[in-house]
């Protein structure tokens, strides 16, 4: 009798499919995107990678097979030039691959709103002849970091209170610890976990700028002494004029970028910061000490597992498997549901005789 009971409230708890768990990945509400069974993330943007990645790749083959091997017959360190060309490209990528395939530092969601956190309006509501409380959560709170009051806020989608420098992005739908901004070039957010490496990697490309443009440079020059004239060594390798203008072009790029964020990682400041609250709100602990904490500290492991098996609807499947415990679970919350509306109707009531007594 008890397992037809079971089996007619839940038909689901028996289904051989409800009953398969799926990893954490393959329900998560956020856009981003994984591969190998959620062992990397991307942004919802990931596509940009790969643009990002010719417009590094495509300029590197072009000084190869061009530019160096010419360097090869003037100048004996030709080879060490291709390698290290070569070795530095694959640095670059491998910095570019790290920043995009990292949890940036997401924040899990919450199924439900923080209930230690709920608190009823004063003035009650009148619905349908009574009068019932409005529950709400404060936007904001002030939590104590290291003996200083912090004002952090509520995010409506994530259903929690954002740790101190953490961010909600619209891009990724997700809250990001210590969020600096959505980088479209890498489709990734940058936060806790990836700024070092997206530093790394903006650097990185615009050392690679310069050592391409130099050496653009000096193969003109040994062109020129070879040819007598300028004109006649940009005729004879008009691609190390072309790299030499690319490269100028996007060393304004990458190498503004550097020092804006040289300057961010001083003055311990994020980019959303800066152009949100103006600095305003920051705790600078010295310029070295500022350094030492992006580039000393170790990077913190992630809040999320992607490729552990969760259970769906967070939990939900896991109490149909145990009919009594769910039973009892609801026995239990429903008495437990009535008793504190009979105590808020109290509480309310007697608020309403006393008005009426003022009133009259």
């Amino acid at each position: 009798m008890a397992e037809t009971k079971f089996q007619i409230f839940f038909p689901l708890a028996i289904s051989t499919h409800s009953l398969m768990a799926k990893r954490q990945y393959e329900v998560w509400k956020g856009k981003n995107k994984f591969i190998f069974k959620g062992r990397l993330i991307f942004g919802p943007d990931a596509k940009s990678l790969i643009c990002t990645s010719l417009l590094i790749i495509v300029p590197v083959i072009i000084f190869c097979t061009n530019v160096a091997r010419n360097l090869f017959d003037e100048t004996s360190a030709g080879y060490a030039i291709l390698m290290a060309t070569v070795v530095f490209t694959l640095y670059v990528l491998l910095l570019l691959l790290l920043t995009s395939a990292r949890d940036p530092g997401i924040v899990p969601r919450n199924l439900h709103p923080p209930a230690e956190e709920i608190c009823y309006d004063s003035s009650a509501s009148i619905d349908v002849g009574r009068r019932t409380p409005t529950p709400r959560l404060p936007p904001t709170k002030v939590v104590v970091v290291n003996g200083v009051p912090v004002r952090v806020k509520y995010c409506i989608t994530c259903q929690l209170y954002r740790p101190p420098r953490c961010s909600h992005c619209s891009v990724c739908d997700n809250c990001v610890e210590r969020f600096d901004h959505h980088c479209p070039w890498v489709g990734q957010c940058i936060g806790l976990r990836n700024y070092l490496s997206f530093f790394l990697f903006i650097s990185s490309s615009t050392i690679l700028c310069i050592f391409i443009f130099a050496m653009s440079a000096l193969n003109i020059k040994f062109l020129t002494d070879d040819y007598g004239t300028v004109w006649n060594a940009i005729k004879e390798s008009p691609l190390s004029v072309v790299l030499m203008v690319y490269c100028f072009i996007f060393l304004w790029f990458v190498g503004g970028l550097t020092c804006f964020h040289l300057y961010l990682i001083g003055t311990n400041q994020t980019t959303y910061e800066t152009f949100r609250y103006r600095g305003a709100e920051r705790l600078d602990r010295g310029c070295l000490n500022n350094f030492r904490e992006v580039f000393c500290s170790k990077i913190k492991p992630s809040r999320n597992n992607f490729h552990a098996y969760v259970q769906e609807n967070e939990g939900g499947l896991n109490r149909c498997m145990n009919s009594g415990t769910y039973i009892g679970d609801l026995d239990r919350n429903r008495r437990e549901k009535v008793e504190d509306d009979r105590e808020i109707g109290g509480d309310l009531l007697k608020i309403s005789q006393r008005r009426e007594a003022e009133d009259a």
